[in-house]
């Protein structure tokens, strides 16, 4: 055991959070807690984290047990440089190597016996916590987790302080991770980072040989990385083996087994009640009644409490005005800032019912990409233009400017909704985590996330043809996301997105844009299908093709040169040469692409059969997690494989036709 809060209970003037919560952590576990919003996931941190006190109850650690907490929100001051800033707050493990050195001094001062045995002894068990703690390796380990979160090299000198709100939760995370604590708390790890960063973290914490609790809105990054859950349902604390899939299976399965006992002692009761009215005035049925009232009030006093269900928003959202088929066109764009080339001759089009999502490291353009098309930022050269009948609007965390500060929440919503009844925009906002009171708030008084909420909720009210939301969730719980991925995902218009939240990526996207080393890549189809592209494009990288044929070398400028004489004219052997090598070149291509796919199908095919026959075998459902990894396997060549044999007839087709001309 690393942890132990037992028995918690904490409320907040009459409001209960919860009672009796007990949670155990042990070292290898990491949990997630969930909740719906208010249940109090970021309280439960702070009492184990020893912010706040409980009401009744206790937090115990195991001796020497390191604590550390990553909040919400954080503010770095001082000159430090962010890979300084990270080294420094490895406090225990400077600590660790000060004690080291000092029994060094002490062991080669002291004489054999009990007490330089004894001494020995702490030696070695020190020397062994530094290893594991990667003391010998400090600063290495501190670029490593700097870049795993998306620092860039050229960053790791620059002034913590200089970074914005977000990079400075990211310098903070490094910080943490690099101390290596025996508990991790984190609350909301993920809202700062992109998603490549996010599935950094993903695995840095799934081999993590500490306890993890951690706060998340983001469905794919539990179900990647945490082994067990804690609920905060109806008061209390109920914990689940497994991942949050997991979690909300069980759950279900819970609540039926619930359901059907309240049904059955329902019956029981009216049974009981039945027989009591009918027989109650007989004397000779005297002690069969006084026996049914005993019963029945044995039966109501064990009465099963069904949990709140939480109640799930359901709006349909306005349709946008009809817009022209092609919204977004970017013709050969680039964009410079003084010495920094973000990317050059940039061309692509959105259309009508696109909903793109941009992926990429981060620091490759993808915010700068979004600000082009939306118009806040210029480019450098080329033409970005909207097609007939579009308007769009922005979200993006620090831009919330047509927000009124004298306004009060409700009131920013009547603005939005002139056609919405009042209970319609409370519904939304409370959706959007504003309950009770709180609409009654001025904007002025607001934190940043509730404006950001804010300005969210009205956008979706009356949407424009062409959304562009950057990083939406971050604010969010899951309940609120549910209702932001319905909205975006039977939105008819058009939608950019960048988040971190790869769950609802692969629910809204239908095209996908890499942006990376200075170049856009457009993949027109799903987050599965980019996935797969991609990996396909880095083994050919890294290996070649899958057929293993050599790389083509680059077309010669002037083959005719080698050629030697001939009658006809150079002009014409030019011309024919260059006829020649163009065929050559389009069927030597088609015929590579073609060698890739067969190498590609087969493997896929074979793997496809062995994953039915699997889902055959009734102990693959005895085993959630082999359930899972094999199910999301099977889907995914089910996609893949029918966009092989397509492009397999495609290729074929076109490689016939050319070798008859």
């Amino acid at each position: 055991m690393i942890a132990l809060a037992d028995k918690i209970s904490k409320s907040f003037g009459g409001r209960v959070l919860y009672a009796a919560a007990t949670l155990q952590l042990n070292a290898g576990e990491r949990w997630g807690l969930v909740g719906p919003n208010g249940a109090g996931k970021t309280t439960l941190l702070k009492i184990i984290m020893g912010q706040e006190s409980p009401d009744e109850g206790t937090v115990s650690f195991a001796k020497d047990t390191t604590v550390g907490y990553l909040e919400q929100e954080t503010k770095l001051v001082g000159g430090k440089s962010a890979l300084q800033e990270v080294v420094d707050s490895a406090h225990e493990i400077k600590d660790l190597e000060a004690r080291i050195e000092e029994m060094e001094q002490r062991i080669s001062s002291s004489q054999p016996g009990p007490e330089q045995d004894a001494l020995l002894a702490s030696y070695g068990s020190a020397q062994d916590r530094f290893e594991r703690l990667g003391g010998y390796e400090l600063e290495a380990r501190a670029r490593q987790i700097l870049s795993g979160l998306g620092f860039p090299v050229e960053d790791f000198d620059k002034p913590a302080e200089e970074f914005s709100g977000g990079w400075q939760m990211r310098i903070s995370l490094s910080k943490l991770l690099l101390r290596h604590p025996d508990l991790l708390l984190l609350d909301e790890p993920t809202n700062h980072l992109d998603l490549e960063s996010v599935k950094w973290l993903e695995q840095f914490l799934s081999s993590y040989d500490g306890a993890v609790l951690l706060v998340s809105h983001d469905r794919s990054f539990m179900d990647s990385c945490v082994s067990h859950i804690a609920a905060l349902e109806n008061k209390r604390l109920v914990t689940y083996v497994g991942n949050y899939s997991s979690y909300l299976q069980q759950r279900e399965d819970n609540l039926e087994q619930l359901r059907a006992k309240r049904e059955a002692q329902e019956r029981d009761i009216q049974h009981l009640e039945v027989f009591i009215e009918r027989f109650r005035y007989k004397p000779t049925k005297a002690r069969q009644v006084q026996e049914r009232i005993k019963m029945l009030e044995k039966v109501k006093s064990e009465l099963v409490v069904l949990p709140e269900s939480s109640k799930k928003v359901h709006f349909k959202f306005p349709e946008p005005p009809r817009t022209g088929d092609m919204v977004v066109s970017v013709d050969d764009v680039s964009k410079h800032y003084e010495d920094n080339d973000v990317y050059d001759h940039v061309s692509l089009k959105l259309y009508r019912g696109d909903h793109a999502v941009l992926v990429g490291p981060n620091g490759a353009g993808k915010s700068t990409l979004m600000k082009l098309v939306n118009g806040h930022e210029r480019p450098t050269s080329g033409r970005i233009e909207l097609g007939q009948n579009v308007t769009q609007a922005y979200y993006a965390q620090h831009q919330l400017e047509t927000l009124h500060e004298g306004n009060t929440v409700l009131q920013e919503m009547d603005a939005a909704a002139p056609g919405w009844t009042t209970s319609e925009e409370r519904r939304l906002l409370g959706a959007f985590l504003f309950h009770g009171d709180d609409v009654d708030k001025r904007v002025g008084v607001l934190s940043g996330g509730e404006k950001a909420r804010l300005a969210l909720a009205r956008m979706l009210v009356a949407p424009d043809p062409l959304l562009c939301l950057d990083e939406p969730t971050n604010h969010l719980d899951i309940d609120s996301v549910d209702v932001l991925e319905q909205a975006l995902v039977t939105f008819p218009g058009t939608i950019i997105l960048i988040s971190h939240d790869e769950h609802l990526v692969r629910a809204v996207a239908n095209k996908v844009i890499d942006v990376r080393d200075h170049k856009v890549t457009v993949y027109d189809g799903d987050y599965d299908y980019y996935l797969y592209k991609r990996a396909e494009l880095e083994a050919r990288e890294q290996g070649g093709d899958a057929a293993g044929a050599p790389k083509p070398s680059a077309p010669q400028e002037d083959d005719s040169r080698s050629q030697g004489r001939n009658v006809k004219t150079k002009e014409q052997r030019r011309a024919e040469a260059q006829a020649r090598n163009a065929a050559n070149r389009a069927l030597k291509e088609e015929r590579k692409r073609l060698r890739q796919v067969e190498a590609a199908l087969k493997p896929a095919q074979k793997r496809y059969d062995e994953l039915v026959a699997m889902m055959a075998d009734e102990e693959l459902y005895n085993d959630a997690d082999k359930f899972d990894k094999c199910m999301r396997e099977y889907n995914a060549l089910a996609k893949k494989i029918p966009s092989l044999e397509e492009e397999w007839l495609e290729l074929s087709t076109r490689i016939e036709e050319g070798a008859d001309a």
